[in-house]
C-alpha cells in the first residue's frame, strides 16, 4: 500500500469514547424499539463498539471502525485489561475475593485470574435512572474488578458464583482508555494522544 494510500486510509478512520447509560443498547438499530446508540449524539454511523457492554451495564464504550484495533482489544489471546466497579450483595470475604482473583469455573470452564479489591466507601458515580433493587437488612459493597477477557455476561456470572450478586456494574477503563469525567449518554471522539497510546499498548511487538 503506498503512503498516499496508507494515509487516505488512517483519515478514514474514527474514535470516539461513550458513556453508556443503563438501559441502553451497545448498538445503532433494535427491532423492539428500545434505545440505541442513535439516540446518542452526533455518532458516525459506520462505527460500531469494540468491547459490547449489555443494556443493564454501564460505563465506558469504545466506538470505532477500526477493524485492525477491534482484533487486538477483543482476541482473548492478547488479554488486554478491562476495569469495571460492581455493587454486590452483602461484603465478600477476603476467601471469596481470593477465589475470583485465581479463577473460578463458569459454565464449565475457568475465568482467567483477575484483579480484585474490596472498595472501603462508595465510588463517585451518577446516580442510575432505575434505582438498584434493595432488600432491608442485606448491605451492599463495592469491588473493583480488572479482567483479561471477556465472556458474555463474565462479571456477573462470576461475582454470582461466590453468592454475591451484582447490583451495578460500570466499566470505568478498557486498555489505556479511561472514562474519566465523561457523564451518561456524553461521547467524545479520542484524542491523538489516546488513540496513539491505545495502539502502542495493543500492537504484537510490545509481546
Amino acid at each position: 500500500m503506498s503512503h498516499q494510500s496508507q494515509t487516505k486510509k488512517e483519515n478514514r478512520l474514527k474514535y470516539f469514547i461513550f458513556f453508556k447509560p443503563y438501559g441502553v443498547l451497545s448498538q445503532f438499530t433494535d427491532k423492539e424499539g428500545r434505545p440505541t446508540l442513535s439516540d446518542f449524539g452526533p455518532l458516525a454511523k459506520d462505527v460500531y463498539s469494540i468491547g459490547r457492554l449489555d443494556a443493564d451495564s454501564e460505563g465506558l464504550l469504545l466506538l470505532s471502525n477500526d477493524g485492525k484495533l477491534k482484533h487486538l482489544l477483543l482476541d482473548p489471546k492478547f488479554r488486554h485489561p478491562r476495569t469495571y466497579l460492581i455493587q454486590v450483595e452483602r461484603i465478600p470475604s477476603e476467601e471469596s475475593l481470593e477465589k475470583l482473583r485465581k479463577g473460578i469455573i463458569i459454565e464449565k470452564e475457568k475465568t482467567l485470574p483477575s484483579k480484585i479489591r474490596l472498595l472501603d466507601k462508595d465510588p463517585d458515580l451518577p446516580r442510575r435512572p432505575v434505582p438498584i433493587r434493595f432488600r432491608k437488612n442485606v448491605p451492599t459493597s463495592w469491588l473493583e474488578l480488572t479482567l483479561y477477557e471477556g465472556k458474555n455476561r463474565q462479571v456477573r456470572k462470576m461475582t454470582a458464583a461466590v453468592g454475591h450478586p451484582t447490583l451495578r456494574l460500570v466499566r470505568i477503563k478498557m486498555g489505556s482508555l479511561v472514562l474519566g469525567s465523561l457523564k451518561p449518554g456524553e461521547i467524545r471522539s479520542l484524542t491523538k494522544e489516546e488513540i496513539e497510546k491505545l495502539k502502542n499498548i495493543c500492537s504484537p511487538r510490545r509481546r
